[in-house]
Parts: C-alpha cells; sequence; structure tokens
C-alpha cells in the first residue's frame, strides 16, 4: 500500500506537469517532472525499458525532502514519465529518500537500493543526519519498502566510519549470482572511501572491506559510487565535495573523480593507475552507468553544479528546475576515460548542412548554420602549418544581446567554455578552462544544443565540457571567430525528439 506522503506527491505532480508546455522542456534530455531534479538514481534496464529514478522535490524548484522521480525510456531520449516511486514516509526514511540504485531479481521483481535519511538532534546541540541503506521491491511502477530496512546502518560500518556521512548504494549482481554494493562514507581522517557490502539474495547485507581510500588526495566525502569493468579494466566512478584544483583538473569544487585501474575479484583488491576528470565543464555531477542489453557502458549525470542552482532562472515563474546529461557511451583508449554521445541520438538527426575547407580569420556566419536544438561537427586546423592560429571561437544561442562560446588558443593548449554572454543575472560560475593538446591548432568539436544546455565533446571524447544556458530561445545564431587564418570543416543537424 502506498503511502499518504507517495499518494499527495503523485497527485501534484500529475496535476502540476499539465502547466508545463513541451516547448519549456529540453527536447532529448530528461528534465524533472515538476520542481526539483538532482542526482540520477537506479539506472536499469528492466521489463524492456530504461528506468530513470532522480531525486525529486516536486512541491518547488530548490531542493527539499527528497523522493525519487520515475521516468522510463526505449532509446535514453523519448522519455515517459511514471508516477513518484518513492516518498519520506517512514520512521527511518522520514527525512529523505537519498540516491541509491536499481536491479533486477530472479523473481523478476525490481529491487531499489537507496539511502534513509533521519535527522537527529546531538546531545551538545545542533542536527545532523544519520543515513542507511534501505531497500523497497516493486513492479516497475510500485514499489513496497522491506520490512527490516534499514539493511545496512552503524553497526555495519568500520570503526571510526561516519553514520552521518554513509550513502549513494551502487548495485550489481556477480556472475555467481550473489550482490555487491558500493557505498560512499567518510571516514576518521574526515575524507571519503568507498566501502564494499555483499549479499547473498540481494536483502540481507554484510560489509565486506574498504575498497578504495580517498586520504585527503581529492576533495573530502565521496559521493555517488559507481564500480564497473570496462575494456579490460576496472573503473570507479564517484563524485568528491570540495576539491581543490590540480592543474585543468578538478576545477568545481564538487566534481567528478574517474579512476581507472584493475581489480583482483579473489581478493576484493582495487589497484589505481589513473585518476581524470569525468567532466570539465560548469555543470556535472553524480553521474551512474549502466550495462546495456547490447553491451554497451553508458553514463548519465545531472547536468547542474551545486554550487550554480537556481541561480538562472526566474523561479516564482518556472515549475520546473533540473535535467539530465546527454547519456554517453563510455570506452578507454590510451589508459584514459573517453565519452561520446549514445548513438541513438544519431536517429534524431534531420536536415544536414555541411560546409569543407571554409578558410578564414575574423567573424563568419554560414548559411543554415544555425538553431538551439542541434548536433554539429567542426574540424579546426591552421591554414598554412606554419603560421598557427592565435585563437578560434564559435558562438551560439547568439543575437544582439546574447552568446555562449567555445574557444581555443592553440599556443597556451587551452579550450574554454563561456557563458557570462547568455542572459544570466548573477556572478556565478560562468567560464571553465581545459588543457587540450593538438598539433598545429587542429582539433575536433561536436557541439550538442538542446533548449537549455550545451555538451562539448573534443578530440572524439577524449574530454567533455557540458554547461547548463538558459537564454531565450530566440537566441539561436551561431557564428565563428578567428585571430588568424583557420580552415574548418563543419556539419550540423538538425534534431527533432518528436
Amino acid at each position: 500500500m502506498s503511502s499518504q506522503t507517495l499518494r499527495e506527491a503523485r497527485k501534484y505532480e500529475e496535476a502540476t506537469e499539465k502547466m508545463i508546455q513541451a516547448d519549456e522542456r529540453p527536447d532529448f534530455h530528461l528534465s524533472t517532472r515538476v520542481g526539483w531534479m538532482n542526482d540520477p538514481n537506479g539506472f536499469s534496464f528492466y521489463n524492456g525499458k530504461y528506468h530513470l529514478f532522480y531525486q525529486y522535490y516536486p512541491y518547488a524548484t530548490y531542493w527539499g525532502p527528497m523522493h525519487w522521480g520515475h521516468a522510463v525510456s526505449e532509446d535514453l531520449l523519448h522519455w515517459e514519465y511514471l508516477p513518484a516511486a518513492l516518498a519520506p514516509d517512514t520512521p527511518y526514511d522520514r527525512d529523505g529518500c537519498f540516491s541509491g540504485s536499481a536491479i533486477e531479481l530472479p523473481d523478476g521483481r525490481q529491487l531499489l537500493m537507496y539511502t534513509g535519511v533521519l535527522t537527529t538532534t546531538l546531545p551538545e546541540g545542533g542536527k545532523r543526519d544519520i543515513q542507511t541503506q534501505c531497500i523497497a521491491v516493486g513492479d516497475g511502477v510500485d514499489y513496497e519498502k522491506y520490512e527490516k530496512n534499514p539493511v545496512l546502518d552503524a553497526k555495519d560500518l568500520p570503526e571510526g566510519s561516519s553514520i552521518y556521512d554513509f550513502r549513494d548504494p551502487k548495485l550489481w549482481r556477480k556472475q555467481d549470482g550473489t550482490y555487491c554494493c558500493v557505498v560512499g562514507n567518510r571516514p576518521a581522517d574526515g575524507s571519503g572511501q568507498i566501502l564494499l557490502f555483499t549479499s547473498q539474495d540481494g536483502f540481507d547485507w554484510k560489509f565486506k572491506k574498504v575498497l578504495a581510500e580517498n586520504r585527503n588526495r581529492f576533495g573530502k566525502m565521496w559521493e555517488c559510487p559507481d564500480f564497473f569493468q570496462l575494456d579490460g579494466k576496472q573503473v570507479l566512478l564517484t563524485s568528491p565535495q570540495d576539491m581543490f584544483p590540480q592543474g585543468f583538473e578538478y576545477h568545481n569544487g564538487n566534481g567528478t573523480l574517474c579512476l581507472i585501474g584493475t581489480y583482483d575479484e579473489e581478493t576484493d583488491t582495487f589497484t589505481e593507475e589513473h585518476d581524470q576528470s569525468v567532466d570539465y565543464g560548469i555543470d556535472f555531477y553524480a553521474p551512474q552507468t549502466i550495462l546495456t542489453p547490447d553491451g554497451r557502458r553508458v553514463m548519465i549525470g545531472w547536468m547542474q553544479n551545486w554550487d550554480t542552482c537556481n541561480m538562472h532562472r526566474q523561479l516564482d515563474e518556472e515549475l520546473w528546475f533540473g535535467q539530465m546529461s546527454i547519456p554517453r557511451e563510455l570506452s578507454i583508449r590510451d589508459g584514459r576515460l573517453y565519452q561520446q554521445p549514445i548513438r541513438e541520438l544519431e536517429q534524431l538527426r534531420r536536415g544536414e548542412v555541411r560546409y569543407e575547407d571554409v578558410c578564414f580569420d575574423g567573424t563568419i556566419n554560414l548559411d543554415g548554420i544555425k538553431g538551439r536544438r542541434i548536433d554539429m561537427e567542426l574540424e579546426v586546423s591552421s591554414e598554412d602549418e606554419e603560421k598557427v592560429y592565435q585563437r578560434f571561437a564559435v558562438r551560439f544561442a547568439q543575437n544582439a544581446d546574447y552568446q555562449t562560446s567555445i574557444s581555443y588558443r592553440p599556443y597556451e593548449e587551452v579550450l574554454k567554455i563561456d557563458r557570462k554572454f547568455s542572459g544570466s543575472r548573477r556572478a556565478i560560475i560562468h567560464q571553465r578552462r581545459s588543457k587540450v593538446l593538438s598539433e598545429k591548432g587542429k582539433i575536433k568539436l561536436r557541439i550538442i544544443l538542446d533548449r537549455f544546455s550545451a555538451e562539448v565533446f573534443v578530440n572524439d571524447g577524449r574530454q567533455v565540457m557540458t554547461a547548463t544556458i538558459y537564454t531565450e530561445q530566440a537566441a539561436d545564431g551561431i557564428s565563428f571567430f578567428a585571430d588568424g587564418r583557420v580552415r574548418m570543416n563543419v556539419v550540423k543537424y538538425e534534431l527533432a525528439a518528436g
């Protein structure tokens, strides 16, 4: 039986979503049904469809007591909303159902594992959130919380581990039929660690070991872990809080970390070999992955940054805030994580416009190159290899007043995304820079625009830079700028999700 809290949320979201017009949302990125969205949860394939749940507060466009929103898709681009799946309605999760994951059980039911939050008053004063891991089981629409919740709590933690920072379980099932999950936690040194738990049946869980330790290298608490095999390597994704930048890496204080290494399943030992940011732009956090039925590892993230939330929009006028990134196919090349938009996106392409060997300096516009829902690929090089250009830029979401830009300086090998003229009235983060190596200024860019966002895939996905933009939709111009002579190939497609 659903609780009164869940029934009210479902009633509210169904009524309120009717007030949001389709063209007020992204076209092919999942946005919240109503209200507020943050982390993706429960990314899974179940009963022939992809399921994506998300951190959700339906009643306002700011963070509140967390529910789980729910949507399904057959292609990861066209989404259908289902009723809210979880609400904070029991003594152990009354202050929030935080992030978690989903898996199909052998009996055909879907198992959700999530973090229950209970705010408690400390003896010395003040309040803290006690976090435990909980389970709900259902049929893809309705879920019932397990009578023995929570399944992991303070007694299951290694000595010195925080009961206040213990969250975001990511489940998987091993080939022998047993279950594992990784959970983010904070040890006694105040930084982050990833804990590994195991279960025979998905319900009765036991602590196995500390899988990875931060030791204050990458920020503090490690949130939203994911752990999987990819191209013969083992990958740990996590979202650290309070990171220091390291050169051109980790410029978002609350950022994303990818650790690539090896994994010994006999001893559950993960050995790190490489670290990097997952996204080098402004708005990307808490990614979660799925292994698709056809064997691809696909990742999706919250397309937002905690430091820039709710600064763009006139919140008294808007009924939704929060969207997910485009799903991205992952691979490892040269020991590094690469990302590409899922290939299904190419099915949305319409109206190809192509130019080859355009040589110019200064600013140019090209007939047919404009739009706010587009897939555009650029190849840029110096017209004369002996005279490398000083700077190249592409400006989009542009009119007389507004623009967002991507620019590259080959002598510095720095690529920059800049949205300070995108219509924001706030002095928040508007720029990010990334180190992009090139040979005499040759770079490739693939720019995906969808009404309120830009995702830039650099050099076949070696790096990605993501930013939300809330420029008025009439600003759909695109122009190109060069300081020094450049040679450019460009192909642009309209993207139509309808």
